[in-house]
């Protein structure tokens, strides 16, 4: 218990016998229940688990690799059926420091905000600790987060280490959660929809453990990238136009279809030109008016999104509308 709350932990874990024990002997005595979830694990990660004998432990084996973000979710639902009022997850390699789970976990117990999330950019160690290129494409995929979800105040979108009230586990259907490494992305995709006040809070990031890792950023940047591309418009549809219509959609609408139409035309020029056919004047105006029109609605369309979800930052008084 923890200011008169219940705390849940879910721990998604794959092929972590190694590590799995720490990660579970590090988790803070407040934590009422740890629910471990083994994703179809090769090694004995089960059994790492059930000799540690932990009362608190509750083990959930997949009976096939589901993926990350499955693991998740099989752990969330377990913890919003038993009624947990806080559940927050931790990766099973070790690699999330137990010290800064309070620091997540109070103020959604005090109902503060609504997801609280670690931040390991906000300390200079983050440049020092993680690998160059998991650095910069975490970067990459932060900015595109922040324009998919709407939570422009928030950055280092792939840390798994959150937070979430039992209030918003209820709210959100979480089988349509995203279940490979992109679900974080994801999951601030569904909860903006609905509202939901979210937070960073800095965490101190670890590595050299002995973890490994899984990611491949060829494979994983592609694929995050366009998960965000369909939640953009997910969140647009459903949250300004099914839920309560506003008019950024024409401004998003407009700027896309000037842009489109302007590199679209410059295209055509460019290779006219290039095989020896004159661009008059007028084309030129024309293709320069194309983009400059398109970027201001888009550059607009941002502003009515961040000033739509200001609110959303966890420091001001609470939202009741649900979309």
């Amino acid at each position: 218990m923890l200011e008169n709350k219940s705390i849940a932990v879910v721990i998604p874990a794959h092929d972590e016998e190694k590590l799995i024990g720490a990660t579970i002997s590090g988790v803070p005595g407040f934590v009422d229940r740890i629910v471990v979830v083994d994703d179809r694990s090769n090694d004995g990660t089960a059994a790492a688990v059930e000799a540690l004998g932990d009362p608190r432990v509750d083990l959930i084996r997949h009976e096939r690799n589901e993926g990350v973000g499955a693991a998740i979710v099989t752990g969330y639902k377990r913890a919003r059926d038993e009624g947990m009022d806080v559940t927050a997850v931790m990766a099973g390699d070790n690699q999330m420091d137990p010290e800064d789970l309070e620091t997540l976990v109070v103020p959604v117990a005090r109902g503060e905000v609504d997801y609280a999330k670690a931040n390991r950019l906000f300390t200079g160690q983050a440049w020092d600790l993680i690998p160059r290129t998991r650095y910069l494409g975490n970067a990459v995929l932060s900015l595109l987060t922040k324009i998919a979800t709407g939570y422009w105040h928030v950055a280092d979108s792939q840390t798994g280490y959150t937070a979430i009230s039992l209030e918003y586990l209820r709210l959100l259907d979480l089988d349509r959660i995203y279940k490979g490494y992109g679900m974080p992305n994801d999951m601030l995709v569904h909860l903006n929809i609905w509202n939901a006040r979210v937070r960073d809070f800095p965490s101190r990031p670890i590595y050299n453990v002995g973890e490994r890792s899984g990611i491949r950023l060829r494979k994983v940047v592609p694929r995050i990238s366009w998960l965000l591309v369909n939640g953009f418009f997910f969140r647009m549809r459903e949250k300004y136009v099914i839920r309560d219509f506003h008019p950024l959609v024409f401004f998003y609408f407009l700027g896309f279809l000037m842009t489109t139409l302007g590199l679209a035309l410059g295209i055509v020029e460019v290779v006219l030109r290039l095989m020896g056919n004159a661009i008059t004047t007028p084309t030129i105006v024309l293709v320069a008016l194309l983009l400059i029109s398109g970027s201001q609605f888009m550059l607009f369309a941002m502003w009515f999104d961040m000033e739509s979800n200001k609110d959303l930052g966890g420091r001001g008084r609470r939202r009741t509308d649900r979309g």
